[in-house]
């Protein structure tokens, strides 16, 4: 039976729906994998075919938006008219019978390992770490997971991003209780990141002025295995709390670097590929002069501590294939590698718009396609 319209030309359609039912909508696709547009095609498809079709409460809707295929859309738009219902109230009856029809999958076994650690590291600089890293958390966020920010780069980059301040010099730290001079709670320095889906499961621990002088203290700490273990013994305290922990890392090889890697590493007991360790690049060669460094350093430290430490993917980030040769086949010999790439993030303004605004980009454009890149990205992580 040939469909009524081509699933492979779409266009983007906008709603107003209420948070819960979209948030849902988000957290369902997540769990089952599959494309928020192809949930709501299937929704819409099914819909209908449908004689009953219970009201959902639309009160206090804002907007949503995915795409469509053409002629389902038109479909859509006119059986509303002849139901007499309203557009934003079709929309909303198709989600909630997916949801219906598409039950959340059995909860995961409880954790015995603490929350998966997800490290976002490269030794060059400007390659996208912070957006990216702020983009992943955001979209796990969206899903239901509760996810720890940690910005681990002693520039700050992440945190003045999301609006926020780093902590004072003599202000306690995350540096100050890696070094055992924090007296207070680590918990006490998580702020929460508002705005968007993904508001009240999205933490972010800010990075303080004096955390560039942290590789020089590691490197005079005489305790043995203190130097690798200081960011895991600190952030002990609250993996119980989250689902996910992700860090952004300074472009640096550093001691501070070998505690991040060290912490992504598998535990014990932790199936392989959960916890590890997610490059950034760009689409041209110092990226993969820069990763051949990560790699050396991660060869070292696994051989040094008899651990293993996963690199998990690629993201490659702003990436514009009107740049020619150069970025069309950097893309390809990054798309070559052992190790898969989770995403291709284009080179688009609302990024840019977003850091400029001191907003998240989940929360400032959540529909754009960088942000559905973001949440492509987030359910390779999630698995």
């Amino acid at each position: 039976m040939t469909a009524p319209y081509d699933p492979q030309e779409r266009e983007k359609v906008v709603a107003k729906l209420p948070s819960d039912l979209r948030r849902e909508l988000k957290v369902r696709a997540a769990e089952l994998t599959t494309d928020i547009q192809d949930a709501v095609t299937d929704g819409v498809t099914a819909w209908l075919t449908l004689d009953e079709h219970a009201t959902v409460d639309t009160s206090g809707g804002t907007s949503f938006a995915t795409y469509l295929p053409a002629g389902l859309y038109k479909q859509l738009k006119q059986a509303s008219k002849t139901r007499k219902v309203s557009y934003n109230q079709g929309v909303a009856q198709a989600i909630r019978h997916w949801l219906a029809t598409h039950p959340s999958p059995r909860p995961a076994p409880p954790r015995t390992t603490g929350a998966r650690r997800i490290v976002f590291g490269n030794q060059k600089g400007g390659v996208g770490k912070t957006s990216v890293s702020a983009g992943v958390a955001q979209a796990l966020a969206e899903t239901g997971k509760r996810t720890l920010l940690v910005d681990f780069d002693p520039q700050g980059h992440l945190t003045k991003q999301l609006g926020y301040e780093q902590h004072a010099i003599k202000a306690p730290s995350l540096a100050k209780a890696m070094l055992g001079e924090n007296e207070k709670p680590l918990h006490d320095l998580l702020v929460p990141i508002k705005g968007g889906d993904f508001e009240d499961r999205l933490w972010l621990l800010p990075s303080c002025r004096d955390a560039f002088l942290l590789d020089a203290k590691l490197a005079t700490t005489r305790a043995v295995r203190v130097k690798e273990t200081a960011l895991e013994r600190v952030l002990d305290d609250v993996e119980q709390d989250f689902d996910y922990i992700l860090i952004d890392c300074p472009p640096s090889l550093g001691y501070a670097m070998d505690t991040a890697l060290y912490y992504g590493r598998t535990r014990e007991g932790e199936q392989p590929g959960l916890s590890g360790v997610v490059v950034p690049v760009q689409a041209e060669d110092t990226s993969g002069d820069a990763f051949d460094m990560l790699t050396e350093q991660l060869d070292d430290l696994t051989d040094d501590l008899k651990v293993d430490i996963t690199i998990l993917g690629f993201v490659v980030n702003l990436y514009d294939a009107r740049n020619g040769f150069i970025a069309t086949s950097s893309l390809a010999e990054w798309e070559g590698m052992d190790e898969p790439v989770f995403g291709i993030v284009p080179e688009l303004k609302e990024q840019r718009e977003a850091v400029r605004m001191k907003t998240p980009l989940l929360a400032y454009s959540p529909d754009c396609e960088q942000a559905n890149v973001m949440r492509s990205i987030a359910r390779r992580i999630n698995g």
